[in-house]
């Protein structure tokens, strides 16, 4: 098989019949046997990870993933990528506490297996949900890319997982918490230098940001100047920050989308920065957030 490098997920939501696995295994195909040290086959040691053949999919990958999520690992004891990536997921499945299983098939050992799933690559990975193939893609990712794929997949079959603890956000988050902005700062950047996605230590970068803006300010006197000049962009920005932290982040963002639309060229420019940088304490979630979002695209356009 090639062996190509992951460049992008593949979508395979319907691509793949699954019916054909639901008939029984020809009667002289005996159960796979574990290979000597190859990780693919290696016995599991946790519940959450299985080893498949055509003898039990149907009641270890179809039927479980009626109401679990199950991972379908395709590789072979011996491709380096295999070998590696395996462990990768066997840690995650055991990490994430039954919320979703790993089902690992060796190609070597079930090739109809591969075929049924028209496998073009080495190693590939499935997601099976309710019966039925979602997500899919070829090669390997990195863990963090892994971990959001995962993600997305629980999150398609409603179901909900804490994310772990992370000590790298703790330690950033008690810095932040005691006015230390230069190491929190610090600790923010570190993770996003490790893990650009991560919307927790941007969030925190953001709020650094927020709480240099208004040291020294005087709330009420911010919010009476910016009153008094509502063409002072400096003023309304000040402003727009005091009311987050005061907790009125809907009256900040519905300021801030005003002066958008009084302003022009750079000064519109610097306004609209502000405002995502606001969107990024509360995150993409927030309503408020989703509110002000569309009507920031309608003061721009």
């Amino acid at each position: 098989m090639s062996d190509p490098r992951i460049t992008s997920s593949i979508f395979t939501r319907g691509a793949v019949d699954l019916s054909a696995l639901r008939t029984p295994a020809p009667a002289d195909t005996p159960p796979a046997t574990p290979s000597e040290g190859g990780p693919i086959t290696a016995a599991a040691g946790s519940a959450a990870v299985i080893d498949v053949t055509e003898a039990n999919i149907q009641s270890e990958v179809l039927e479980r993933s009626l109401a679990t999520p199950v991972v379908v690992f395709f590789g072979a004891a011996g491709y380096p990528e295999s070998d590696q990536f395996a462990p990768v997921l066997e840690r995650l499945a055991a990490e994430g506490g039954g919320a979703w299983l790993l089902a690992r098939v060796d190609v070597q050992q079930q090739p109809r297996l591969a075929q049924m799933f028209q496998l073009q690559s080495l190693p590939t990975t499935y997601a099976i949900v309710g019966g039925r193939p979602v997500d899919a893609f070829p090669g390997v990712v990195t863990e963090p890319q892994l971990r959001q794929w995962l993600q997305a997949v629980l999150k398609a079959a409603g179901v909900t997982v804490a994310e772990p603890e992370d000590p790298r956000l703790d330690a950033a988050d008690d810095a932040l918490m005691s006015g230390d902005l230069d190491a929190a700062e610090a600790a923010y950047r570190k993770i996003l230098a490790e893990s650009p996605a991560d919307a927790a230590a941007e969030a925190g970068l953001a709020q650094v940001g927020l709480a240099r803006r208004v040291a020294g300010a005087d709330p009420q006197g911010a919010l009476d100047a910016a009153a008094a000049a509502p063409d002072d962009v400096a003023a309304q920005l000040l402003a727009a920050d005091i009311e987050v932290l005061s907790g009125l982040a809907e009256q900040a963002y519905q300021r801030l989308v005003g002066v958008v639309r009084r302003t022009a060229g750079d000064e519109r420019d610097q306004v609209r920065q502000h405002l995502i940088s606001l969107f990024t304490i509360a995150g993409p979630d927030d309503p408020a957030v989703a509110s002000a979002r569309r009507a920031l695209a309608s003061a721009l356009f």
